[in-house]
C-alpha cells in the first residue's frame, strides 16, 4: 500500500469535483472550491474521520468494499479505480460487463434528476445506487449482501420482494428478470457471476428453472409500471432506461405525468424521504 501516492490522489481528485458535479448544493458561503472532505465521506458512507487519516496517509489499508464506494463517490472511471485499487494494495478488479463500477457517465445524469426517483442496475439486477426518491420509493436497496444483493435472485427466493407489484403483473415481472439474466449469462458465460447466479437459483426456485428453459433473451423494463407503496399506496409511473455501451449498467428513471395522483404521492415521498433517509452525522 503506498499511503502517500494514494493521499495526494485523493486529494487531487476531491480538489477536481464540485459539489454540483455530485448533485450536491453548493451554498452561500462556500469557502472550498473543490468537495470537502466530509462530503466525500457521506458520498461513500464512511465516516470523515477515517477519510481525513487516508488523505493524511495514516490509514489503515481500506477494504475492496470501501475502495468500491470511494471510486464512486469521486466518480472515477475505469483506469482511475483501478489505479485506486493499486495504491491501495488490492488487485484491480476484473473489467467485464458485469462489473459494478458505476458508469460516471450514468451518475452524471443521476446527480440531475433531484425531482424524480432514479436509480443504476447492473445487468444482475443489483441496485448500485439510488437518488433520494428512489430510496422513499423502493427503500435502501443497496444493504443487501451475498447473492440477496441481485434483485433476480431476491425475486425467486424472497415473497417480500413481490408485494411491490400487482399479482397479475408478478408472471410479466418474472419473465423480464430471466431474459435479462440470460443476456448476461450470455456474455459472460457459465464461469461468470451470472452464472453462479444461474445454479444458485436452480436450487432453490422451480419457476425460476421453467421460465430460464424457454430461453428467452432480452433487457426488458416495461415502460409502464403500477408499484405498491405501503405508505402513499397505488402508483403509476412511466419508466425510462438508459443503458451503457456495452449494457453492463442501466440508468432507470421513473416519471409521472404532471398534476396527476402519481405526481402528489411522488411529492409526498419526497417530503417522507427526507424525514426517514435524513443524513446522519459521520
Amino acid at each position: 500500500m503506498d499511503r502517500t501516492t494514494l493521499a495526494e490522489f485523493l486529494r487531487t481528485r476531491r480538489d477536481g469535483l464540485r459539489p454540483e458535479d455530485v448533485g450536491l448544493s453548493t451554498g452561500p458561503r462556500r469557502r472550498t472550491a473543490g468537495l470537502r472532505r466530509d462530503e466525500v465521506a457521506l458520498l461513500a458512507g464512511m465516516s470523515t474521520d477515517y477519510y481525513v487519516r487516508l488523505e493524511q496517509a495514516r490509514s489503515r489499508q481500506p477494504s475492496e468494499q470501501m475502495l468500491a464506494s470511494l471510486a464512486r463517490a469521486l466518480r472515477l472511471d475505469n483506469d482511475e479505480r483501478d489505479y485506486l485499487y493499486r495504491l491501495a494494495g488490492q488487485s484491480a478488479p476484473d473489467r467485464s460487463p458485469l462489473d459494478t463500477h458505476v458508469a460516471p457517465g450514468l451518475l452524471r445524469v443521476m446527480d440531475r434528476l433531484d425531482n424524480t426517483p432514479a436509480l443504476i442496475l447492473s445487468s444482475l439486477s443489483e441496485t448500485l445506487v439510488q437518488n433520494h426518491l428512489s430510496l422513499a420509493l423502493h427503500g435502501d436497496q443497496s444493504k443487501h449482501t451475498g447473492l440477496a444483493r441481485s434483485g433476480i435472485y431476491r425475486w425467486f427466493t424472497d415473497p417480500a420482494e413481490r408485494e411491490v407489484y400487482e399479482p397479475g403483473d408478478h408472471d410479466h415481472q418474472a419473465r423480464a428478470l430471466v431474459s435479462g439474466l440470460r443476456a448476461s449469462y450470455g456474455l459472460g458465460g457459465e464461469h461468470s457471476r451470472a452464472g453462479a447466479l444461474v445454479r444458485a437459483l436452480h436450487k432453490v426456485s422451480s419457476e425460476f428453472t421453467e421460465l430460464w428453459q424457454r430461453h428467452e433473451v432480452a433487457r426488458r423494463f416495461a415502460d409502464h409500471k403500477v408499484l405498491l407503496h405501503p405508505e402513499v399506496g397505488r402508483i403509476e409511473l412511466d419508466c425510462q432506461a438508459l443503458f451503457t455501451e456495452d449494457q453492463g449498467q442501466t440508468l432507470l428513471v421513473l416519471t409521472a405525468a404532471p398534476r396527476t395522483e402519481a405526481s402528489e404521492k411522488l411529492a409526498l415521498l419526497a417530503v417522507l424521504g427526507q424525514q426517514q433517509f435524513a443524513p446522519r452525522a459521520p
